[in-house]
């Protein structure tokens, strides 16, 4: 039996280099950029794009760009406090949305990885625009070390033969006002289940492959969306903070999501949602969070 290759540590300026040239799939066709690093810390950039938007009457970002946004920027922070040689995977990830992403403005990150042990690295990471004393979102987050043999650094992205990102125009949907939940090809099933086809543009890991985890978040945030609407009635609530549990690796197959309301106030309500694949018993992602409703003009204030 040949005995298993032997992986290199890499020099931190080398490390640096193979974290810039070796991003998700998703992250490389979004054009996420890896600007400055450091030991344990990463400084990136989102350009803004139309498609990223959430809501055509407002320009806004869906809150999902951000989401996988920070998700990756939370890695490149544990791949630049690790020596290269380990694969890590997301474990869970917490957002904090502070305010709406001004319109036509990129999005930068600030991520540090503060602590790591032999299985498990913690991450901090603030998004935002102008200042990040003015943050859009924050967010905290673990990775398990060593998740898999499927080392993304061995392998840079620049000769590969990538999708693009678009959304194409559907008056008759749902989400005609949305872009971004159109660009992954969110549907609404016939018994109310939200659906997000497998596409080569949501590929996270592009080795095994699996779907990238900000956008199994984008897709809970959207299916809590859409559901805690329809069945209180509302137009589309406001996120205040959701927290991804991941539990199973997205594969290349169609995924599923439903949400129910946990507990409902005059003004915010809790949500939970489950996404699964082929079998709703083993759900790849579980996700907790809290929406602000938007208030009725004229109504009575608590």
């Amino acid at each position: 039996m040949s005995n298993p290759p032997v992986i290199t540590p890499l020099p931190f300026d080398q490390l640096a280099e193979a974290v810039k040239a070796s991003r998700s799939v998703y992250g490389y066709i979004s054009g996420l950029r890896l600007d400055r690093a450091s030991k344990g810390e990463a400084w990136s950039s989102l350009p803004y794009r139309p498609v990223f938007v959430g809501d055509t009457a407002t320009g806004v970002l869906h809150g999902g760009v951000v989401t996988a946004m920070l998700d990756e920027s939370c890695g490149m922070a544990v791949q630049l406090a690790l020596d290269g040689t380990s694969a890590i995977a997301t474990l869970d990830l917490r957002i904090d949305y502070q305010k709406p992403a001004t319109p036509g403005l990129d999005i930068r990150a600030h991520s540090v990885c503060y602590r790591v042990t032999r299985s498990i690295a913690f991450v901090r990471a603030t998004a935002y625009q102008e200042s990040e004393d003015d943050p859009v979102a924050t967010a905290t987050a673990c990775f398990m070390v060593g998740a898999n043999r499927t080392n993304m650094l061995d392998r840079g992205m620049e000769d590969r033969a990538l999708p693009v990102l678009d959304a194409p125009e559907d008056p008759a949907s749902p989400f005609a006002n949305s872009p971004f939940a159109r660009c992954l090809g969110i549907r609404i099933g016939g018994d109310g289940t939200l659906v997000m086809p497998f596409s080569p543009k949501i590929i996270g890991n592009p080795i095994l492959p699996a779907i990238h985890g900000g956008m199994t978040g984008a897709f809970l945030e959207t299916t809590a969306i859409v559901g805690v609407a329809r069945e209180l009635g509302v137009s589309s609530p406001k996120p205040i903070g959701l927290t991804v549990n991941y539990l199973r690796s997205g594969r290349a197959l169609d995924s599923y999501a439903k949400v129910s309301i946990v507990k409902q106030g005059r003004r915010v309500v809790a949500f939970e949602a489950q996404a699964w694949q082929d079998d709703p018993a083993k759900p790849i992602a579980s996700a907790f969070g809290h929406f602000m409703l938007r208030q009725t003009p004229g109504a009575d204030e608590e």
